[in-house]
């Protein structure tokens, strides 16, 4: 039987670099493909190589994710990112009462679970179950230890629903081991056109730099998940390879269960890569404007719709792939809450389909801002203007802001008055980082 609207299958991957992905030209792993089942949905599908997330960094672009919006229009999205000191707060979140991709989809008739990273506030404030999805199965915070499941301040940090729970084992195969169970669970209805949208949202690759085997690391990094004084190119690799792993179980239990050709499939990171990541050949990574901080890889698979081997030059973000999911579930905007994403739907049925699309980016980290227009990029960082070619100059090396003075001062000035349109950045807002030049030298 064939539906005309789809499961939806949305996966995020937790700092994976542009190029960590054989797809995107990344290497092999001493073991040999690093992500074959995500190769495969691109092969088998969409890929986008002009793809950008909201944000260079992790709980900002989620607010855009659900909101649909440019996520500086919420007090929580200025943080940069959300930290566990916000725990208890009840401004720095998603507030239940916006309207959120999950919650339109349910009042559109689909079934909704996130299994995952939410870092989008703690309870009791904020909470997935208060923004619309029916379950919940993951940690609240940004980043916790794929064993113990404590996040940076040493709390333990996995829940079902909004009630703790214990659940022994590695974490990515923990989240993959839910979504083939959901998937499962969830068939019978799908089957009977009730769909289903799940957010699959990995902590892979993030640190600390932990494989499977590698259960006896959380008692030494417990006290700095960070990991500064660990991790390698081999292990971030095993890392992916988990979370491919358990995307390949996902795949399985969908055609086991007849829905793997009317399900929406799609793949993405949140931010550009960290410091085992491969962003070739773009320069920077999480916290960058750079391009290596905010292009990332973008996979859309529905064998329904989607020609395989297509490929794709447009422009887009985040909040594009909320309109765009909302668009192919028949689901509509709230009226008092505007979607600032674009939806891409048509692009879906016709890969060459491409047409303008003007993004704007800022960041308080280093007084960051950016704009892409066509081939043309503005960037400014810690005051420098720059212009540059990306069609021409991917690694932002040749700067034509003095060549280009027009061209600059118009996208200049685009910005700006795009700027304008947007709450300003809180003063009290703040800039998270992990570590600095005085723990490794920079990009």
């Amino acid at each position: 039987m064939t539906h005309t609207r789809p499961n939806i299958i949305f996966i995020v991957a937790d700092d994976l670099g542009y190029a960590d992905l054989g797809c995107y030209g990344g290497r092999e792993a001493e073991f040999g493909p690093v992500s074959p089942h995500i190769d495969a949905l691109a092969a088998h599908g969409l890929r986008l190589t002009q793809g950008y997330s909201n944000s260079p960094v992790c709980s900002p672009t989620r607010f855009a994710l659900m909101t649909g919006r440019y996520q500086y229009r919420l007090r929580g999205a200025a943080e940069e990112p959300i930290n566990s000191k916000s725990k208890g707060s009840s401004t720095l979140g998603l507030p239940p009462e916006h309207p959120s991709l999950p919650s339109l989809l349910k009042a559109a008739g689909y079934n909704t679970a996130l299994i995952g990273k939410w870092h989008l506030g703690y309870p009791p404030h904020f909470s997935p179950l208060s923004s619309g999805y029916d379950e919940f199965f993951g940690p609240m915070s940004g980043g916790v230890d794929y064993f113990s499941h404590c996040s940076n301040n040493g709390t333990h940090d996995l829940y079902a629903g909004e009630e703790e729970v214990e659940s022994i084992g590695y974490l990515t195969d923990l989240l993959s081991q839910r979504a083939v169970d959901y998937v499962q669970r969830q068939s019978k209805d799908a089957a009977n056109d009730k769909p289903f949208f799940l957010s699959l949202h990995y902590t892979a690759p993030h640190w600390p730099w932990e494989t499977r085997e590698d259960h006896a690391l959380a008692e030494e990094v417990k006290s700095n998940l960070f990991h500064l004084h660990g991790g390698n190119i081999h292990t971030y690799r095993r890392m992916i390879h988990h979370m491919d792993e358990g995307i390949g179980w996902i795949i399985d239990a969908l055609k086991a269960n007849q829905q793997f050709d009317n399900t929406l499939i799609v793949f993405t990171s949140d931010n550009g890569g960290e410091r085992f990541s491969d962003n070739w050949p773009l320069v920077g990574g999480k916290m960058d404007l750079t391009e290596g901080g905010i292009r990332v890889p973008w996979i859309a698979h529905w064998p329904q719709v989607i020609a395989p081997g297509s490929v794709s030059t447009q422009h887009c973000m985040t909040m594009d792939w909320t309109a765009t999911l909302l668009d192919v579930a028949g689901a509509t905007a709230a009226p008092d809450y505007p979607l600032d994403g674009v939806s891409l739907k048509r692009l879906l049925h016709d890969p060459t389909h491409v047409f303008e699309r003007p993004m704007y980016w800022r960041m308080n980290h280093r007084g960051q801002c950016a704009m892409r227009l066509g081939d043309w990029k503005y960037l400014r960082v810690d005051n420098n203007d720059y212009l540059f070619n990306i069609s021409q100059d991917e690694r932002e090396r040749a700067n034509l802001a003095h060549r280009e003075t027009e061209r600059l001062q118009t996208m200049r000035d685009a910005w700006e008055q795009w700027h304008k349109t947007m709450p300003p950045i809180p003063a009290d807002a703040t800039v998270s980082l992990g570590y600095s030049v005085k723990d490794m030298p920079q990009r």
